[in-house]
């Protein structure tokens, strides 16, 4: 099957799962049908799905996700010659201690044992068609099944998830083993002490669940600082000073990787890491 074939017959498949969205469809151009295909996944209710479906849905993202690049901790280091997203800083670290790293990319290109989501509270991911949310891109590229375990954790749970706690689940199609989802802050007017405290429990829960699933690298987006209006600064200053504070403490190697998308966020990263 080729790629629009596959494309199309993904399309096919959900809009039988909801109708109502056909006639819609049927106007997109042939250009627009990837983007169809993302916003129909986007909108999907977790729901379990067949082995047909995602044998379609699994070769068409495994091949996406290998044309966009993988990019490993040894890229990360510097050791083979890498993109020109990359931008790789690096705490140097003394013997038995944990590796900081910075690196501005796409997360879901990146070859770790965890990516951190920056979730909302019902952690089923974003619903939002095409959204450019960090969330939206993590479940795009994961896949369906992803939401569909969400969601099981979330019944068993049977409460939203709390501001700065985390679960970890699969990380089907994505280069990463595992996804950790945490959720922020919303900073809605004055930051507060309750937000930093916020921020800080999500640094501190995703470590912690990290290390009882013996995750040897993890890598965090800027939690808060899109949707949830966390100041930068100060964001990027409770990220670096927490991870340092709870690795020292469990005496842990992790290798921690500080995600950024925009260049503000990794001058703030770069900045703190160099102190």
């Amino acid at each position: 099957m080729q790629r629009q074939e596959q494309v199309e017959y993904l399309i096919e498949r959900l809009l039988d799962e909801m109708p109502e969205y056909r006639l819609a469809a049927g106007e997109v151009n042939a250009a627009n049908r990837r983007a169809l295909l993302r916003a129909l996944m986007n909108i999907r209710p977790p729901r379990a799905v067949d082995e047909s479906f995602l044998t379609v849905q699994d070769t068409l993202l495994s091949a996406e996700r290998d044309e966009k690049g993988i990019v490993s901790l040894r890229d990360l280091r510097g050791d083979e010659a890498i993109s020109s997203d990359v931008a790789p800083v690096q705490e140097r670290p003394a013997p038995g201690s944990p590796e900081l790293l910075l690196w501005q990319g796409d997360i879901t290109r990146l070859a770790v044992d965890g990516i951190v989501n920056a979730a909302n509270s019902k952690l089923l991911g974003c619903f939002a068609p095409n959204h450019r949310c960090i969330d939206n891109a993590i479940h795009s590229a994961a896949g369906v099944q992803l939401r569909e375990e969400c969601a099981r954790i979330m019944s068993a749970q049977g409460h939203d998830e709390a501001t700065g706690d985390a679960k970890i689940t699969a990380g089907y199609n994505l280069p990463a083993s595992y996804v950790l989802h945490t959720v922020g802050p919303i900073v809605n007017g004055s930051l507060t002490d309750t937000h930093r405290e916020q921020l800080t429990a999500c640094y501190r829960s995703c470590l912690h669940l990290a290390l009882d699933h013996e995750l040897s690298s993890i890598a965090f987006c800027c939690i808060s600082t899109g949707e949830f209006h966390f100041p930068h600064q100060e964001a990027a200053q409770i990220a670096v000073e927490t991870v340092r504070n709870v690795l020292a403490q469990a005496g842990s190697t992790i290798t921690v990787v500080f995600n950024v998308f925009k260049e503000e966020d990794r001058a703030l990263y770069s900045q703190f890491l160099q102190r």
